[in-house]
């Protein structure tokens, strides 16, 4: 996948552009950090690795854990559903292939559902 959608580039730009939204989203702005930066760094070299690119996100932090990694925040329903949202809208503008899309979508809807952390 990491070289079909364009390698590194590609997830640089799907990020930029999910964190432009979480920016001005009521309900997920107050759980992330005054600068967004260092977020977006960090979920950018996750997926380059997780799509099978460079290891730069496990050597340098070590293996992902990402719902202990996510449990000090409250996530909760409508704490998903904007995630997924915006994450949905960032991969659909990137125009990919049907099945890559899908792939996609897939994966963030089920990453999204593993992180929620409070009851409904």
């Amino acid at each position: 996948m990491y070289e079909r959608v364009g390698g590194t580039a590609w997830f640089e730009t799907l990020t930029a552009r999910f964190y432009a939204a979480v920016a001005d989203d009521p309900v997920l702005r107050p759980i992330y950090p005054d600068d967004l930066a260092g977020a977006q760094r960090r979920l950018c070299g996750f997926l380059v690795q997780y799509w099978g690119g460079p290891t730069h996100y496990s050597d340098e932090r070590g293996h992902p854990r990402l719902r202990m990694r996510h449990m000090p925040f409250a996530i909760g329903d409508a704490e998903r559903d904007a995630w997924y949202g915006h994450m949905s809208d960032a991969v659909k503008a990137a125009a990919l292939d049907p099945a890559d899309e899908h792939a996609m979508l897939e994966y963030f809807a089920n990453a999204a559902a593993h992180l929620t952390n409070q009851p409904s």
